[in-house]
C-alpha cells in the first residue's frame, strides 16, 4: 500500500513540473528555464518506471492476467 501511494504522489509531482514549466513557456523570461522543469519531470518519470518494475519483478503487485 506505501508503494502505490509513493507513485501516487511521484505522478502528482509530474503533474506539478509540467504546470510549472508552462509560465516559462509562455513567457521565455521565467526565473528558470522550461527545460529546468521538464527534465525534472522526465527524471521522476523514469523513476516511477522503475519503481513499477521492481515490484512487478518482486511480486509485490501483479499485473492484470493477459485477456485470453
Amino acid at each position: 500500500m506505501l508503494l502505490k501511494a509513493i507513485i501516487i504522489c511521484l505522478l502528482v509531482f509530474i503533474v506539478l513540473n509540467l504546470f510549472r514549466a508552462l509560465p516559462a513557456m509562455l513567457n521565455n523570461q521565467g526565473k528558470q528555464p522550461m527545460s529546468h522543469f521538464l527534465g525534472r519531470r522526465v527524471m521522476i518519470s523514469v523513476i516511477v518506471f522503475a519503481l513499477l518494475m521492481l515490484a512487478i519483478a518482486s511480486g509485490y503487485i501483479t499485473p492484470n492476467p493477459r485477456p485470453y
